[in-house]
């Protein structure tokens, strides 16, 4: 182990053997976490090629358990994001491909810093299950085509032990161990095609384009070896998508999405991967006529009944799928509104993702309960007019104090020169 540190602390290219050595001896414990960690700095620092990338996935994925799927199930294509704040994606996406009659087993996460979890958000939903079992996945599969669930215990177990000691030792933010982390659980999972949406922006881990095209590239490379068809699309996260931030109201708003309404940017997304999902799995030749056909799914109701039969198969309470109005509401209602007239410029999602996990709809501590019903309702995009005294947004909340308040007023710009708006689609990058 003590070569392996220094070959990397002097910029040299591990090899697959020198890889899977320190994953085995670090997942067994008979390395301790002091080399672990001389090990981690270095790469942080020094970098990891695509090969080194792609062999720490490989040897991450080969950890643990390795899901396998029955041949009926058909090409088994995936969707992950990065993060973002308003992101309830997933929600909608899983259901409009299924209705497409493909097969997705998506394994999840929970609210991680500022940007919300998609587990907390179907935890709003009495009684969904995120912790199958695998060979409860296998059953959900079959009768729904699409399950959401959380990675189990024994799914890339040297992924999660490496995590949490990036977490405490500051290298967290390197490309390739990202990268290397994502791809190792999805690997796992035994798909066979995924699309990556890569968020970049203010409200994002990549905040500048050239980083998170570089780790769309990594991400990309790393599938490739492994023989898993991939695209990686990079999204705009400067301001939040839709309107919705917070767990129960994301899920409403997902529902009015799959009802053919909702936001425009949330469905322009949401059929833009999904049509990158279709293509993948062999469900349309042309992105344009994949885009259509997911479309489709959300006027003619289809992809609703597709979710409706999710939640049922993982235990979930439909009653409130078929009447959102039974979702409990927070005590308070407070309301947001421009000081001044102008244009909206900017709102920041970061600051108002923040904002929500403050009031309890996320975690500042490792396994507090969330409050679901809390979070922010904005009621303007960037670009639009504004006059003094315009409703800016809605805060739901179980009792909030004033300097929550001024950083949540603080987080929209207003100017008096007019803005656009930035495209929410900023690059697509191919296998």
């Amino acid at each position: 182990m003590l070569e392996i540190i220094a070959k990397k602390r002097d910029h040299g290219e591990l090899t697959a053997d020198e890889i899977n050595d320190f994953i085995e001896g670090y997942t067994s414990g008979r390395i301790p976490d002091y080399q672990a960690s001389a090990l981690l700095m270095s790469i942080y620092l020094n970098g990891m090629n695509f090969n080194e990338a792609s062999h720490l996935a490989m040897a991450m994925r080969d950890s643990g358990e390795r899901l396998n799927w029955p041949a009926e199930l058909g090409p088994l294509i995936d969707k992950h994001s990065t993060g973002g704040v308003g992101d309830k994606i997933s929600l909608i996406l899983a259901p409009v491909v299924a209705a497409c009659g493909l097969t997705d087993p998506m394994i999840a996460g929970r609210g991680l810093g500022h940007t919300g979890g998609t587990l907390d958000k179907l935890e709003s939903i009495p009684g969904f299950r995120v912790d199958l079992t695998a060979t409860e996945l296998h059953a959900a599969l079959l009768k729904s085509k699409i399950v959401i669930n959380g990675a189990t215990g024994s799914l890339a177990p040297a992924d999660k032990k490496l995590y949490a000691l990036r977490d405490v030792t500051g290298t967290v933010a390197s490309i390739p161990l990202i990268a290397s982390s994502i791809m190792s659980k999805k690997l796992a999972a035994g798909i066979n095609g995924l699309v990556m949406d890569v968020k970049c922006g203010q409200g994002a881990f990549m905040k500048q384009l050239p980083a998170a095209q570089e780790l769309a590239r990594t991400l990309v490379r790393i599938g490739q070896n492994a023989g898993v068809k991939m695209t990686a699309v990079i999204t705009n996260m400067d301001a939040p998508l839709g309107l919705a931030i917070g767990n129960s109201l994301e899920v409403k708003e997902a529902l009015a999405v799959l009802h053919g309404q909702g936001p425009k940017d949330i469905r322009q997304l949401t059929l833009a991967l999904a049509a990158h999902m279709l293509v993948l799995g062999n469900k349309a030749k042309t992105f344009k006529q994949a885009y259509q056909r997911a479309g489709q799914t959300l006027n003619d109701g289809s992809a609703f009944a597709a979710f409706r039969q999710m939640v049922t198969v993982q235990g979930g309470d439909t009653r409130y799928v078929d009447r959102p109005e039974l979702f409990p509401v927070s005590q308070q209602q407070v309301t947001i509104t421009a000081a001044k007239p102008g244009y909206l410029a900017a709102i920041d999602s970061y600051q108002l993702g923040m904002a929500v996990v403050k009031m309890g709809g996320g975690r500042l501590i490792k396994g507090t309960p969330i409050k679901h019903q809390v979070g922010i309702v904005l009621a303007k995009k960037v670009s639009t007019t504004i006059q003094k005294g315009d409703l800016l947004a809605t805060v739901h909340c179980e009792g909030i104090d004033d300097d929550l308040l001024i950083e949540i007023q603080n987080a929209f710009q207003i100017t008096a020169a007019p803005v656009t708006a930035e495209p929410l689609i900023l690059d697509t990058i191919n296998s």
